[in-house]
Order: C-alpha cells, then structure tokens, then sequence
C-alpha cells in the first residue's frame, strides 16, 4: 500500500503510487508505523530537495527521522509552500534567492527569514488549510498554480495554456482566458517568480525547464 506522503499543489498530503522528482521535509510527521498524525509541519523550513543527493540512501518514513514528502515536479513544491534546499540544490536555491531579493527589497533575506516569511502565507495554521487568494488569470505569470472556479484539478499556468493537474503528470491543456481565480501558489513565491525564477516542471507539460 503506498504511504501518505505526497503533497498536491492545493496542500494535501495524499498517499498514491507515483513517487515525484522532487522530495521535501517538514519535520517530523509519522509515527512508528509510517501513519501520518495531525501535524503536517513541525517546523518552518519547509525545503524541496533532490531524490538522489551523495549517494545517501534513506529508508521512508524511519521512526524519529524526518518524513519524506514528495512532489510531482517544482512547481508543486512551491505552490504547496517549499522552497529549494540550500544544500542539495544550491544552485536553484541561488536563483530563487537572487528573484525572492528583487520581488522583496529592502533588507538582507536569509534562508529563514524567507521561511519565517513564506509561513505566515502558505498555511492557517489553527485550520491547517492553505493560504489562498484571488487574482486575474491574465495578471499570473508561469508556474503558478491556480483553481478555476467549477474545476476540481489544480491548474498550472504555463504560457497561454493551462495545465490540469495529477499525481501522475498534467492532462489536455485548456486555453488560458481573462478571469479571476484562486490562487494557490504562496503570493510571495508568486512575485518570486514574476520577478524571474523558473521553477521545473514535470515532462508531461511538455515545456520542461
């Protein structure tokens, strides 16, 4: 049976076959026997990192290490509150450093104040529901994450298209139209993005980074 532990766009933790191309860390989230609890975070640095990092293999879900969480690609990730790891994906986290500085000027951003920042903006937390806000659809810039309103998928903006999302991959995209929408992507990371970055996305959008 598959574990609970891979994160939607729309901030569920879901259990299905399918493992990612990227994993994340939250904290500790299970318990003895690989269940989640209520928590779905236990701290703020809440990362996305690379599945195969210095040759270190890790078994899923070891009591009293940290939960591995996983994402269909990097737009996931940061539409569900992560940002790139320090360490594993220094290069990414740079970039995302470099474009999180210029759409946030004005002070010196380390990697926690940037957590402690993308906190207050992802998760409510006495509800433990994503933070979510509207926004036109002409207005978002790709890689953001949005939810039309009548729809049940999340949908990738990615040009003038947009892209249904699953576990498995994106779906037949539909044409992207001037309308407000929910938008599920933190709005940090949102003008993080228009300010530059490009998060990768999985294979089946057929744009890959």
């Amino acid at each position: 049976m598959p574990l609970q532990n891979r994160v939607t766009p729309d901030g569920r933790i879901i259990a299905v076959a399918a493992r990612g191309t990227l994993m994340g860390n939250r904290g500790i989230l299970h318990d003895g026997n690989r269940q989640l609890g209520r928590s779905r975070w236990k701290n703020q640095g809440w990362v996305a990192c690379l599945l195969e990092f210095k040759g270190r293999k890790r078994e899923l879900m070891t009591p009293g290490r940290y939960t591995e969480l996983f994402f269909l690609d990097e737009a996931v990730s940061l539409a569900a509150g992560h940002r790139p790891c320090v360490r594993c994906r220094s290069g990414d986290y740079r970039s995302f450093h470099e474009c999180w500085s210029r759409a946030h000027p004005g002070r010196d951003w380390k990697a926690a104040d940037i957590d402690r920042h993308l906190h207050v903006c992802r998760v409510i937390r006495w509800r433990r529901e994503q933070v979510t806000y509207s926004a036109d659809l002409a207005a978002l810039t790709d890689g953001v994450f949005v939810q039309l309103p009548g729809e049940t998928s999340p949908m990738l903006v990615l040009g003038d298209r947009l892209l249904p999302y699953s576990p498995d991959g994106y779906g037949a995209a539909v044409e992207r139209r001037a309308i407000e929408v929910t938008v599920l992507t933190p709005e940090p990371t949102v003008r993080t993005l228009a300010a530059g970055y490009r998060p990768a996305v999985h294979a089946t959008a057929g744009n890959g980074r």
